[in-house]
């Protein structure tokens, strides 16, 4: 195993405040008070267009004007309203340490990507950044991932893995030919990440980085 891509949300970072405050900030433009945090959490991983037409039945134009008006107060303050899980600086420095070509491949737009973890004095760590367009032409987790290996030049898939939270994740790795490591700290369960077919859940950054070091 020579490449580990990282998912962003719910794996090296807890996104949840800045994410539903966003989310509940655009719903609000269209006259919408929600208040029910299970409802708001479910966009947190797949593409926001496509969350807004599933859970609140809006057309392409008024997703997309969703989108636009999340944004507003994303890449004012909510893009700082999250943190680091525990160990994620000093578990990649050791996986980085211990040779291993280090990657983020994210649904979130690449450039907020980018502020995160210059944010978080970890963008060091990464040989590639790659995250989802701003004109979602580039969005869902396959076709982020296929950006990657194209950046990376990779030709053997089973040489890489793609660490994860939620089942978007796994299915996206299965469609790229790759593996999926699941954490249980994000915002899916071990179950459902298990159902998909990950190879493992983690319960820790720790044990991803002696997952990946002493069984693949």
């Amino acid at each position: 195993m020579k490449t580990l891509f990282f998912d962003l949300d719910g794996t090296l970072i807890n996104s949840e405040p800045g994410i539903t405050k966003c989310v509940q900030y655009a719903l609000d433009a269209f006259g919408i008070e929600e208040n029910n945090m299970d409802r708001l959490r479910r966009f947190i991983g797949p593409p926001l267009f496509d969350s807004f037409c599933k859970y609140y039945d809006f057309d392409e134009k008024k997703a997309r004007e969703a989108v636009a008006k999340y944004r507003e107060r994303y890449h004012v303050t909510g893009i700082y309203e999250c943190e680091l899980y525990p160990g994620v600086k000093k578990e990649l420095a050791r996986l980085k340490q211990d040779g291993y070509q280090i990657a983020m491949a994210s649904s979130k737009p690449e450039s907020s990507c980018m502020t995160i973890l210059k944010h978080f004095g970890i963008d060091s760590l990464f040989d590639e950044v790659v995250g989802a367009t701003m004109d979602g032409s580039r969005d869902s987790k396959i076709q982020v991932l296929e950006e990657a290996m194209r950046r990376m030049e990779i030709k053997d898939r089973t040489q890489a893995v793609l660490i994860g939270d939620t089942r978007f994740d796994v299915d996206g790795a299965k469609q790229a030919g790759m593996d999926c490591i699941g954490v249980s700290y994000g915002f899916g369960s071990e179950e459902e990440l298990l159902s998909h077919g990950a190879i493992a859940v983690c319960h820790t950054m720790k044990e991803v980085r002696e997952y990946i070091e002493h069984e693949i």
